[in-house]
């Protein structure tokens, strides 16, 4: 893993880096055109970004030689107003996104034990996620201690009990 990554909590004003993030996290089969960037603020995505920084809500970043290169941050939803891996409403959702250029080098793995080891020290029990199955980071997700629990499709929940040390 790349020795010059540091991991640590978003600032205020880095928040909008979110909103790059979350066009990231959209995985795109290959052969399917890439949706325009406004994308996000379509209401089930954007709900995950808005108003960022309520109750419940945590985000660590990844930067290298000074730049922001990855986000992973997790939101509490609501039975009425659910994400895409809604397990229930203690349990926080995950959303990470590595900037193109610097996948594939550690920084996601870095991103999920360290956000591991927040939420458990938060007295969390889980968190989830939702991903393609397609996607390279189901794979990722999986080596990280998520299993699946509900699959339609393509689209997969997956959920780490955050007391088992998948990692370390």
């Amino acid at each position: 893993m790349p020795t010059d990554i540091r991991i640590r909590p978003v600032q205020s004003p880095e928040l909008e880096f979110l909103e790059e993030m979350l066009f990231e996290a959209i995985f795109i089969p290959p052969g399917v055109e890439k949706p325009p960037k406004n994308i996000i603020y379509r209401p089930e995505l954007y709900r995950y970004v808005d108003g960022f920084g309520r109750s419940g809500d945590v985000c660590l970043v990844a930067e290298s030689g000074g730049k922001l290169i990855a986000a992973i941050w997790t939101r509490l939803f609501t039975a009425d107003n659910k994400g895409y891996g809604f397990v229930d409403e203690r349990t926080p959702e995950l959303s990470m996104a590595v900037v193109a250029g610097h996948r594939n080098k550690g920084t996601g793995t870095k991103l999920l034990v360290e956000m591991a080891r927040l939420l458990a020290a938060l007295d969390y029990e889980k968190v989830s996620l939702s991903v393609d199955t397609r996607n390279p980071a189901y794979r990722l997700y999986q080596r990280a201690g998520f299993l699946e629990i509900h699959a339609d499709g393509n689209s997969a929940i997956l959920v780490r009990h955050l007391q088992e040390n998948a990692l370390e």
